[in-house]
């Protein structure tokens, strides 16, 4: 009941702006502050004293100049995605304006439309394998930031296989192949620019870094699951670090890169037997899966004593009742450190003070945030391009008891 009539408040306040706007002669000017476009009506605060909400409003609170904020878009697993959990996701927001996403797993989409981001900003993914609960939501966030805001090009940061074929560019080209007939019938509505993507394929047996721009230094480092090429990553700005792994089994990379940094996030898989209780799955299979594939909890535990974060994060298990618990009870067995066991939509705050772990507080009715000039003034195809796409004998059909307005301009 709360949220209908938040949304009923928000959208007459929409309209009523929207009107105003209209009556001063234009449309209503771009809600931007610091280089951010934020949804009509809102404008960030500051956080006073340290002092934060006990939950995250989007678009609510300003980022400090060192501060870093993370949420969980998805902690789950490939082959139940509901709306209490999608698969892995992250989404990492820098007090410098710049966001990142590691993993694209699917139903993440409709976690990260429920912050309501700049769209235009969010072009940037590290992608750790290629596993569907890693990168299913490609297409979504490919096709609809590209309608939402996006009118550059999407950027996509990923392994290598053991052969092209089994790499992030195979990847992606045939992704981009198979949506052919969708991305074809947008050419002439939307951003030139926004249409395509960029494939910033690198070594997985890389020890380095990836990606360094406006302060911020991204490296990946090699992981072990189940065929070459799954990695890791880690990211360095002012003074704040956040450690990113994908699906691995517990390897010396992760405890050399991870050691000491702030925010550690590390798969804490299932224990064999709640894997067979869950799924049916047969002792030997569900023991080389939980653990030789992935990590379980007690081996979780060890990774983070040993890499002593400032606050560990595990994830990439089913977070219902019966199972948090144990898997929970498991890690406090041999690590005994700050820890999440994340659940979708789980927020971290870092300053130099402090770490808040909160939820964020969701709208499950969310509008898009809105484009900016620069996208609404941003090269598109000319109505032309559209005139041979349907045939003569389709386009006889159509019916003569309904008249189109005429284009503007024309």
């Amino acid at each position: 009941m709360k949220t209908a009539r938040l949304v009923k408040i928000s959208v007459l306040g929409l309209l009523a702006m929207s009107v105003q706007a209209l009556a001063q002669g234009g449309p209503p000017a771009d809600n931007m502050i610091d280089g951010t476009l934020y949804p009509p009506g809102y404008t960030p605060m500051e956080i006073k004293n340290g002092v934060y909400p006990r939950v995250y409003a989007p678009n609510t609170e300003q980022l400090g100049p060192k501060e870093m904020r993370v949420t969980a878009l998805g902690t789950g697993m490939p082959n139940v995605i509901t709306g209490n959990q999608k698969a892995s996701g992250w989404y990492v927001e820098l007090g410098n304006g710049d966001v990142f996403m590691f993993d694209l797993g699917s139903g993440t989409m409709e976690n990260l439309a429920k912050l309501r981001p700049d769209w235009s900003k969010v072009d940037k993914v590290f992608v750790s394998h290629l596993h569907s609960d890693h990168v299913g939501a490609f297409a979504e966030l490919y096709i609809g930031g590209w309608m939402n805001g996006r009118y550059t090009p999407l950027q996509i940061y990923g392994p290598s296989g053991a052969e092209p074929r089994l790499g992030t560019k195979s990847f992606v080209d045939n992704q981009v192949k198979s949506w052919a007939w969708d991305i074809e019938g947008r050419r002439q509505g939307f951003p030139i620019a926004g249409g395509k993507v960029t494939v910033n394929e690198f070594d997985f047996r890389n020890e380095g870094v990836i990606y360094e721009e406006n302060g911020v230094t991204i490296s990946s480092f090699p992981a072990i699951h189940v065929l070459d090429g799954s990695v890791s990553f880690r990211l360095d700005w002012n003074g704040r670090s956040f450690v990113f792994g994908g699906d691995s089994y517990p390897n010396k990379w992760f405890i050399k890169y991870a050691k000491g940094a702030e925010l550690v996030i590390h798969e804490c898989f299932f224990t064999p037997a709640q894997l067979q209780a869950l799924l049916g799955t047969p002792p030997v299979q569900a023991t080389l899966i939980t653990s030789y594939l992935h990590t379980p909890p007690q081996a979780f535990g060890k990774v983070m004593s040993a890499v002593e974060p400032r606050h560990a994060i595990g994830y990439h298990f089913w977070t219902f009742h019966d199972v948090y618990d144990e898997v929970l009870e498991t890690v406090r067995t041999t690590y005994d450190g700050p820890l999440t066991l994340a659940t979708d939509m789980t927020v971290w705050n870092v300053t130099d003070e402090q770490v808040v772990v909160r939820e964020v507080y969701e709208d499950e009715n969310v509008a898009p945030t809105g484009t900016t000039q620069a996208y609404r003034d941003a090269e598109r195809e000319p109505p032309e391009v559209a005139a041979d796409w349907i045939s003569d004998d389709i386009n006889a059909g159509k019916w003569d008891g309904y008249q189109p307005p005429p284009l503007p301009g024309q």
